[in-house]
C-alpha cells in the first residue's frame, strides 16, 4: 500500500513538474529574446540619435543648415519605419510565446484530467 502511495505521489510530482519545467524554459528563452531585442533596439535608436547630433553639430553655415534640415524628413521616415518593424517583431514574439504556452497547456490538460479521473474513481 505504501508503495502505491509513493508511486502515485511520484507520478503526480512528475506530471506537475514536467510542464512547469517546460514553461520555465520557455519563459527564460523568451526573456533572452526580448532582452536581446531591446538591446539591439536601444543601440539602433542611439545610433540614429548620435548621427542626428553629429549632423546638427556640423551645421556651420546656411548651406549646411539647409542640408541638415532637408535630411530630417528622411530621418523621420527611417525612424517611423523602424518603429513599425519593431512593433511587428514584438507582436510576432508575443504570438509565438502565446502559441507555445498554449501547447504546453494542452499537453498538461490530459494528464491533469487523467489524475482527476483516478482521484474521482478512488473516492467513489
Amino acid at each position: 500500500m505504501q508503495d502505491n502511495i509513493i508511486n502515485a505521489f511520484t507520478e503526480q510530482a512528475k506530471n506537475f513538474s514536467a510542464p512547469m519545467a517546460k514553461f520555465n524554459s520557455l519563459l527564460v528563452s523568451n526573456m533572452e529574446k526580448m532582452t536581446e531585442f531591446q538591446l539591439n533596439t536601444i543601440k539602433s535608436y542611439a545610433s540614429i540619435s548620435i548621427g542626428q547630433m553629429k549632423g546638427a553639430a556640423d551645421v556651420k553655415d546656411a548651406d549646411s543648415l539647409r542640408n541638415f534640415s532637408s535630411s530630417q524628413a528622411e530621418v523621420a521616415a527611417t525612424v517611423n519605419k523602424k518603429i513599425m518593424e519593431d512593433a511587428k517583431a514584438i507582436s510576432e514574439m508575443a504570438t509565438d510565446f502565446k502559441t507555445k504556452v498554449e501547447a504546453i497547456w494542452e499537453e498538461t490538460r490530459p494528464a491533469a484530467a487523467k489524475a482527476n479521473d483516478r482521484k474521482t474513481a478512488k473516492s467513489a
